[in-house]
């Protein structure tokens, strides 16, 4: 892609993070036919500090190096000031700036929980249509219950690291259930090998009937020790989902997750502009109930059925 594509690609990313509606078409950007579906999409997820952001820019690497196009979607948490992305990852990918096969875009969490944006579903889909062959998704560093990296991705990463919490804060965190791939990184740490034993007693505890047991690695991202290996389980998962349909499906549940939140979303910005301050005085005076209130305030935006 060249620079007038990727100025391009930055602004559709803009006005799509922005939430205009845009058509997710290739067209201007460097796409090779703007065909969907075609990017495989990996999904990067892990507590702060784990060393998220070294482990994409090694994949990168690899994948590049492989001749692949390849688009990451940094998710970073929203700067307290000015609401956008810190971009503390661009920090660590600095080698792949002038890279034209390389596209890296720091997107604000803007509050919304889950460990990504809100907009990152339609980015992907803008990326796939730029013809990327690979598109890497990190989150923000997860805390517990932020997996919606599960439902957005075609394989999942989840990077651990000694020191960053025993196997009862990694069930907490639901990782057990996000994971299609557990990557221990530092290993040349002490304790390293204490992790992978707790990972492996707690997926003992699972039953996997969907086919794929999730792997277990470890990896010294920094020196880019294991990411073969880990490119090589990715491949492996790759093919699984194919052989056993689940791709379809979890393209097919990405969709529909993506359409309920566009439609909620609407929802939600004409009840937002809707005259609440009325509702809400008779409910704090005790005349009116919450749940009517809330049927007559669907009724006033056009939801006549509450």
């Amino acid at each position: 892609m060249d620079s007038s594509g990727t100025r391009a690609l930055a602004r559709l990313l803009s006005r799509v993070e922005a939430g205009e509606h845009v058509e997710d078409t290739a067209s201007g950007v460097g796409g090779a036919d703007g065909a969907p579906g075609r990017a495989r999409v990996i999904g990067l997820t892990g507590a702060p500090g784990v060393g998220k952001s070294t482990m994409t820019s090694a994949l990168i690497a690899r994948y590049r190096a492989a001749g692949k196009r390849v688009g990451v979607l940094a998710i970073d948490p929203s700067s307290p000031f000015t609401g956008g992305a810190l971009l503390g990852d661009r920090i660590r990918m600095q080698e792949h700036a002038t890279d034209q096969g390389v596209f890296i875009r720091s997107m604000a969490s803007r509050g919304h929980l889950g460990g990504l944006a809100a907009a990152t579903p339609r980015a992907v889909r803008v990326l796939d249509a730029a013809g990327f062959d690979v598109i890497i998704v990190e989150t923000v560093g997860v805390g517990q219950a932020e997996v919606d990296i599960a439902s957005q991705a075609d394989s999942v990463i989840v990077l651990l690291a000694p020191g960053m919490g025993d196997a009862v804060q990694a069930a907490k965190a639901g990782i057990l259930e996000t994971g299609d791939l557990f990557v221990v990184n530092k290993a040349d740490k002490p304790d390293a090998q204490a992790v992978v034993r707790d990972l492996r007693g707690m997926l003992a505890l699972g039953t996997w009937d969907n086919g794929w047991k999730p792997r277990i690695l470890t990896a010294i991202a920094q020196e880019a020790d294991g990411v073969a290996e880990v490119i090589e389980a990715l491949d492996a998962h790759a093919e699984w989902l194919t052989a056993a349909g689940e791709l379809d499906r979890r393209r097919l549940a990405r969709a529909e997750a993506e359409i309920l939140a566009l439609a909620l979303g609407s929802v939600r910005a004409k009840v937002c502009a809707a005259d609440v301050g009325s509702l809400a005085a008779k409910v704090a005076a005790g005349t009116l109930d919450p749940s009517a209130a809330a049927a007559d305030l669907l009724a006033a935006v056009g939801f006549p059925d509450g």
